[in-house]
């Protein structure tokens, strides 16, 4: 009855992101990265020594998995890597991505798409990263007695597989030859729910963005001009703040109109639709240039804005390097962003409330690193507090900075264990 319900369900998302895809850019990219994609999968060479697939949800799943994809290769040079994506805000900036031999879009999970993709590309390891539970395609995994591995997972009580409603997709997990946890916490969960074949390797987030920090803004050569933020900050105090909400920006844009030169600004928003970057610019009453606009042409004097909104994807990470002060958004919505980034920078972070289910924002609130505001009040106090007194500043950057390096080497457990059998089973 279960894999009824679910294949019908399956088949019913599929048709709304048809239906939804003649008004929604996303959705379109969805439907249109699509086509020819079998023709695109058949296209895969035979003779390699080792395939191994890798799957991302999206961009921060990618970005997760990605220390893996490089130490696994970089140990294994004749391995074929292919990676596949779920959602277009992956594949449309990763599908170039150079240590990767293919980069697909995956397939609708149903059980023929399943039968069919692994028949084709017939993988030695299949690797899915974090949140990933295509019942399906696991199914067909398992039947093929393939070893499939889950990285970086994280599990809280309340999760849905958890509850009684999701008890029947609880047996997916099973179908893992191995699940390697961020957390002790994550390992009790799944032992009290009867799934054993655990290691708790951490998150290999830390070992990514500690990469990035130690390439002193550049973040792969996605930062195409490093020296536009050094023009634009000049000798001011910066203040970044990414992956912002409209409820973030209301706070924000507030605090800027209101504050003392001296103080320099990037925002780099979550979604940067020409409608939301009007939003913004609207609202502000200090001098600002977009960066698309500064990059362009060749702009000689950025220094002359107080506020610099980054309207291309891909560039947040880098830019941390030039700050003093990190805001991530999301935690008036959902939930934050990644606060790991600018932290990796040795910057304070200041987020919304909504952080719960976020474990190293927990962490670093506990610590003293992380800075969690409900108001804009509260905001400004926080931020206050920080520009005024240098120390302060400094002892709460350096938290976060200590945090990430004692929290590196999930990477190394994971990729050592991948390796430890050439070609592993059951």
């Amino acid at each position: 009855m279960f894999r009824i319900i679910y294949n019908i369900a399956i088949a019913l998302y599929g048709s709304g992101i048809y239906l939804t895809s003649f008004f929604n850019k996303k959705a379109g990219l969805w439907i249109r990265g699509r086509k020819g994609l079998w023709k695109h999968i058949e296209n895969i060479p035979g003779d390699y020594e080792e395939l191994v697939w890798f799957h991302c949800a999206s961009l921060g799943e990618f970005e997760q998995g990605r220390p893996v994809i490089e130490e696994y290769k970089k140990q294994n040079p004749g391995t074929y890597i292919l990676i596949s994506f779920f959602s277009p805000s992956g594949y449309e900036i990763r599908k170039n991505y150079k240590q990767a031999d293919k980069v697909i879009y995956l397939p609708l999970d149903t059980a023929g798409n399943a039968r069919r993709f692994i028949d084709i590309i017939k993988p030695q390891k299949v690797i899915f990263v974090k949140y990933e539970f295509w019942y399906n395609y696991l199914h067909e995994l398992w039947k093929k007695k393939l070893p499939v591995y889950l990285i970086s997972a994280n599990f809280r009580e309340d999760q849905w597989f958890f509850r009684f409603y999701g008890s029947s997709f609880k047996k997916t997990l099973g179908y893992f030859t191995k699940l390697f946890v961020q957390n002790e916490r994550s390992r009790k969960i799944l032992a009290k729910n009867g799934i054993t074949n655990v290691i708790v390797a951490g998150d290999t987030r830390f070992d990514r963005v500690a990469e990035i920090s130690r390439q002193a803004g550049q973040a792969d050569g996605s930062m195409k001009s490093p020296d536009i933020l050094k023009e634009f900050k000049k000798d001011n105090s910066l203040i970044i703040a990414g992956s912002t909400w409209p409820e973030d920006e209301a706070i924000l844009i507030t605090y800027i109109n209101e504050s003392k030169t001296g103080v320099k600004w990037v925002i780099a928003p979550h979604e940067i639709d020409e409608v939301h970057i009007r939003q913004i610019t609207g609202r502000l009453k200090r001098s600002y240039i977009l960066y698309s606009d500064l990059n362009a042409s060749g702009h000689s004097n950025p220094e002359n804005y107080d506020v610099l909104i980054i309207d291309n994807i891909g560039l947040l990470s880098g830019i941390y390097a030039y700050g003093e002060i990190a805001y991530v958004g999301g935690g008036f919505g959902i939930g934050i962003h990644n606060i790991l980034e600018p932290a990796s920078h040795g910057m304070p972070v200041i987020f919304g409330p909504n952080f719960s289910k976020f474990q190293e924002a927990i962490d670093l609130v506990s610590l003293g690193g992380g800075l969690s505001i409900d108001s804009y009040e509260y905001f400004v106090n926080k931020l206050s507090s920080l520009l005024d007194s240098p120390a302060y500043l400094a002892n709460t950057g350096k938290i976060c900075f200590n945090y990430i390096q004692a929290n590196q080497g999930a990477t190394d457990i994971i990729v050592h264990n991948l390796l430890r059998n050439k070609f592993p089973q059951h």
